[in-house]
């Protein structure tokens, strides 16, 4: 039996730009893993079974799709273990799909090479091949093109979720975006996260990161109030994110906003 993390990501910034010719949307996006995780665990099995969380459609697609690219049957009894919130905008299923299927690429008489398991996840999600590798990364494309970088990690991360607050369908968020032409001045957006990136040095420097193009919630300024050095929503949300230099300044945070919804604090995770 083999088991592996399975963690969140943080969008630190989130500029989109137009429909592609795929339907998918440009995007230029800092991805940064959290500390805070699902535990995979994949083992061979008669047929492939996948346990523990009813929801998954990502699991079981990664593990059919593995099989057919390694001309192989899809024997394999996965379970997820959820801690991540679901459809919240921190990639959860996502992560997933990746650590399911870096497990089950190992027990194949003939592994997938990186090359061939990257596209295999960039047909999944724009998300996944994230999973696939260790460290912060900008993605470019739809997202899943990838470069790494080297951020600061020495900060707390306050995870809010409101009260009330689902995450529509991420297709209904692009087409929101659409219909209110945000993608207008991308080039200039996009720009604007590279010159930032250029100067972080230290945690704080992340502040000077733009904001998150498809949505936004006035509860980061109530982070901002309560310490956050940068706060934003992630990914299409609802999870707002307030980056903290101490851990007391977080969990001080988290007391006053637990009348506003479910908190978590964790940290930056390295890990794959």
């Amino acid at each position: 039996m083999k088991r592996l993390p399975a963690p969140a990501k943080l969008n630190l910034a989130l500029v989109v730009g137009p429909r592609r010719g795929d339907e998918r949307h440009e995007v230029t996006t800092v991805l940064q893993r959290l500390d805070l995780a699902d535990r995979i665990t994949v083992e061979p099995a008669d047929r492939l079974t996948v346990s523990g969380f009813v929801g998954d459609t990502l699991v079981r697609a990664a593990l059919e799709r593995l099989a057919a690219a390694a001309g192989v049957e899809p024997r394999w009894r996965a379970r997820i273990e959820k801690h991540i919130p679901v459809a919240s905008g921190l990639g959860g299923g996502s992560s997933d799909a990746a650590s399911a299927l870096s497990l089950a690429n190992r027990t194949l008489p003939q592994p997938l090479d990186s090359a061939a398991l990257h596209e295999l996840a960039a047909r999944l999600g724009a998300d996944v091949p994230f999973f696939l590798q260790s460290g912060p990364a900008l993605g470019s494309g739809a997202g899943d093109e990838l470069e790494r970088l080297e951020l600061p990690q020495d900060f707390y991360v306050l995870l809010l979720l409101p009260k009330g607050e689902a995450k529509g369908s991420t297709a209904a968020v692009f087409a929101a975006f659409d219909a209110r032409g945000g993608e207008e001045g991308y080039a200039a957006r996009r720009e604007a996260v590279l010159d930032a990136l250029r100067t972080v040095r230290r945690p704080r420097d992340l502040a000077a990161l733009p904001p998150n193009d498809l949505t936004s919630s006035p509860l980061a300024e109530r982070l901002l109030e309560l310490g956050a050095f940068r706060a934003d929503v992630s990914g299409a949300g609802p999870m707002l994110y307030g980056l903290f230099m101490q851990r007391a300044g977080a969990d001080r945070a988290a007391r006053l906003l637990r009348s506003l919804g479910r908190t978590w604090t964790t940290v930056p995770a390295w890990y794959g």
